[in-house]
């Protein structure tokens, strides 16, 4: 601990890069510190640190983390409280740049594996950035001096020993995390792709604000006819709505809650934090939001079960374009989700192309089917559920025809729930739709299909590994841009960066000895998961966090030119 203070006073003045001389271990008394890594000037990434304290000092109690999902959600909670308490004792500006900047990665309302803070045997360790004092580019001694002495211990105590922490909370939010992961296990078994608890609080802020609204909200009420009941772990018993397997309905007028419903289950895929109001709303875990996605790159997918002879004889069943249509760019999605061994597809009729999703009735007999390659979803929704064991969650709000195809249909009125579904069914017209299934190309679930291994070199220029996420959407691998957008799961910018180092450790270990590119996620995928995120990294860090194997197969499918 002194050395450092001394190591602080013989550099006080000199240029930015005597910083270097601080890397290392430091034994303060009840913690450890290691400078990781030291920027190279104050407009650069923030140093990186370390914080290593054991339990013995802060005597966290042994059942917040007895289970791997109990320590995700303990490692969570402590990360959150660490933050928390930056922002309580951390000056910050403290010169130029990013001087006296002090920062620790979280979630947003989801809790994800994250590895900026590790409950390992026996001692907790926290990763965190702190932006070194300077003034142009001479070194502010006497600041840092007050940021590793004054502000970083009172967040150190503040944020990870547990008799200052709320220890209340503490449980309430391993608890909570640790119910909604044993309802979401229940649903297969249950028969069930989601469920949405009595009491939920769907609707979020704005659309870019992913917290609860607080004012005017309607709490969701599930339909007698749909509700079911599950017993929790920690809660005990709850009640809610049960949307089966199979094809279900999301009807109802504008601005009447369908789209946010369907929101709320595209993130039930995730646990969430409590006071959230959506912790018991829960998702099929392999459950795959599917949208057109205009000027996508597809490479080599087999689009023919929707989309078949082509203008021209252009083949269909290894097909490929640099900028897809909004039906062609969902019809690959929607294989590529296949592909992904997803179990449930969640889709928005606002945000898919009408020309497949539908043709009425008008259209097929002045367009015969001859002349039209498109097979609308609606004349293989059905079938993907009998045959593949693949679930459909769709919010239509303009087209009756899927009436026809449905199992389940919910109605929003003002918020409020209700099961149409006997209503709806007595609206079918038999003939309505023309059924042209025995013509269809067939429906594969698992395509034998790998990427071009040369397309996943990540070398750029003079560096033979360039991997970088610009934001959450946005990730720069080798010489490819990656657009992610459009990957509406995607939540974090933690997880943007793991996919650019899943996407090399896959490349690197299993790309050429498997046959599919499914197969070779998902043993990369197994081993991050048994040996945790830092096997992905040379270097210490602490802002990485766990994708799922969709959404790192959906970056390699949106590399150009592969």
């Amino acid at each position: 601990m002194e050395h450092l203070r001394t190591q602080l006073k013989n550099i006080d003045g000199k240029g930015y890069k005597a910083y270097k001389q601080l890397e290392g271990c430091y034994h303060f008394q009840t913690y450890s510190l290691t400078i990781d890594h030291v920027q190279g000037d104050p407009f650069a990434q923030p140093s990186r640190l370390s914080i290593l304290v054991s339990n013995e000092d802060a005597l966290l109690a042994p059942e917040l983390f007895t289970s791997k999902v109990r320590r995700v959600a303990a490692e969570d909670f402590l990360a959150r409280a660490v933050a928390t308490a930056i922002k309580k004792h951390a000056k910050g500006d403290r010169g130029i740049g990013k001087s006296g900047e002090i920062r620790i990665e979280t979630s947003g309302q989801q809790v994800l594996v994250r590895n900026s803070l590790l409950i390992e045997a026996g001692s907790i360790e926290a990763r965190i950035t702190i932006g070194l004092p300077a003034a142009g580019r001479t070194i502010l001694a006497k600041e840092a001096e007050d940021i590793f002495f004054i502000e970083l211990p009172n967040i150190i105590a503040q944020g990870l020993f547990f008799s200052n922490l709320d220890q209340s909370r503490f449980k309430i939010h391993v608890e909570s995390v640790e119910d909604q992961d044993y309802l979401r296990k229940q649903l297969l078994q249950n028969k069930l792709s989601a469920f949405v608890a009595d009491n939920a609080l769907l609707p979020r802020q704005s659309g870019i604000d992913d917290r609860p609204l607080q004012k005017n909200v309607i709490p969701f009420l599930s339909p007698e006819s749909l509700a079911c009941s599950f017993t929790l772990p920690n809660r005990g018993k709850i009640r809610g709505m049960g949307i089966p397997c199979g094809v279900t309905l999301i009807v109802g007028g504008g601005f009447h809650g369908k789209s946010t419903l369907l929101h709320a289950l595209e993130r039930g895929v995730y646990n969430h934090i409590p006071g959230d109001g959506r912790e018991l709303v829960v998702s099929d875990r392999t459950a795959v939001k599917v949208r057109a996605e205009d000027n996508r790159s597809i490479t080599n997918i087999n689009i023919s079960p929707f989309i078949d002879h082509l203008p021209f004889a252009r083949d269909t069943n290894c097909f490929s374009t640099e900028n897809g249509s909004g039906s062609t760019s969902q019809a690959a999605n929607i294989i590529e989700a296949l592909e992904d061994e997803a179990t449930l597809l969640l889709i928005d009729e606002d945000t898919s192309a009408s020309n497949f999703m539908i043709r009425d009735q008008r259209m097929q007999q002045l367009v015969t089917n001859a002349k039209e390659p498109i097979t609308p979803f609606l004349h293989r929704v059905q079938e993907i559920h009998t045959t593949l064991g693949v679930s459909s969650i769709i919010v239509m709000g303009g087209s009756g025809d899927y009436f026809e195809v449905s199992d389940t249909v919910i109605m929003l009125d003002s918020y409020t729930a209700l099961d149409v579904t006997l209503k709806a069914h007595a609206l079918v017209d038999e003939k309505s739709i023309q059924k042209t299934q025995s013509s269809l190309a067939s429906l594969l679930k698992h395509q034998v299909r790998r990427p071009n291994i040369e397309q996943l070199n990540p070398a750029r220029g003079r560096k033979a590994v360039s991997i970088d996420a610009k934001s959450k959407i946005t990730l720069l691998y080798g010489h490819h841009d990656i657009d992610l957008s459009k990957v509406e799961q995607l939540i974090d910018i933690g997880q943007t960066r793991s996919i650019g180092l899943l996407i090399y450790f896959y490349a690197t270990n299993y790309a050429s000895s498997t046959n599919s590119l499914n197969a070779g996620l998902k043993m990369a995928l197994a081993a991050v998961e048994e040996k945790g995120l830092d096997m992905l990294s040379i270097w210490k860090t602490g802002t990485l966090a766990l994708p799922r194997l969709h959404e790192v197969a959906a970056a390699i499918n949106r590399i150009r030119g592969k």
